[in-house]
């Protein structure tokens, strides 16, 4: 297994850093990893939340509604955790171009990553829009009207359907973050992930994508992914153990 200190000399040479982020960064926040054995997938069928779901009929909606409020009252409201901090302070010693993520929970800005640094391939579970015209409201406000007796919520400004912005089976990632995480791909000299299994596509390919385009692969997760044989360091140990103390031993 790769070091602590073969991941600090490896951060420490790059100069244009891309961070992408999976599940695992956010375990430490409380956040549950919902394909475990009791997690969110063993008790509803992940197909609710499907884009088939959203364009389908009054029931459809109401059952992918109910579907979301389990999907955030798990979530609850964490706070970012060492590793996001950690990616944080790169990002201040001038070395990432770009933070892309896989996470809807927020906790890199929460962390003080700025939002214009950080692509969110998923979307973000905080936010809400209306399908037919596009206004936005808090999902927090949101879960309050389903919590009031709405089974089904509608946008205040046109009557349209309310979903959350996330990407949900089916949807396509949204161009811009995708863009810009293929952009950076492209540019940084190093891909650093953290805490992502590498399974879901088509954010998954990113990593790729910088390793082919000439940029070291450093992947740290507990979990094997399809593309430990392509890495340049492989490390399989909790990011709070060995990536926060890396970061640490870099200095401001």
């Amino acid at each position: 297994m790769a070091s602590h200190d073969e991941l600090r000399d490896a951060i420490a040479g790059a100069k244009r850093i891309l961070v992408f982020t999976g599940a695992g960064i956010s375990v430490d926040s409380g956040i549950p990893d919902f394909r475990s054995p009791g997690g969110v997938w063993t008790r509803i069928d992940p197909l609710t939340l499907s884009a088939d779901r959203i364009q389908g009929s009054r029931r459809d909606r109401e059952a992918f509604w109910r579907a979301m409020v389990e999907v955030a009252e798990s979530v609850g409201q964490p706070a970012p955790n060492p590793a996001h901090a950690a990616v944080a302070r790169l990002q201040r010693r001038g070395q990432v171009v770009l933070v892309a993520t896989q996470n809807v929970d927020g906790l890199h800005q929460a962390a003080g990553s700025p939002p214009e640094t950080v692509a969110e391939l998923h979307g973000n579970l905080a936010r809400c829009r209306c399908v037919a015209c596009g206004t936005r409201y808090p999902t927090a406000e949101v879960l309050g009207w389903l919590r009031a007796g709405e089974t089904l919520p509608t946008c205040q400004a046109c009557g349209g359907f309310v979903r959350p912005d996330v990407v949900v089976f089916g949807d396509p990632l949204p161009m811009r973050a995708l863009d810009r995480a293929h952009a950076a791909a492209f540019d940084c000299d190093l891909c650093l992930v953290l805490g992502s299994s590498l399974m879901v596509h088509p954010a998954a390919d990113i990593p790729v994508r910088a390793r082919r385009a000439g940029a070291r692969l450093v992947v740290v997760t507990l979990s094997t992914t399809p593309v430990d044989a392509l890495c340049d360091l492989r490390v399989r140990a909790p990011l709070g153990e060995v990536f926060v103390q890396a970061v640490a031993d870099l200095g401001d």
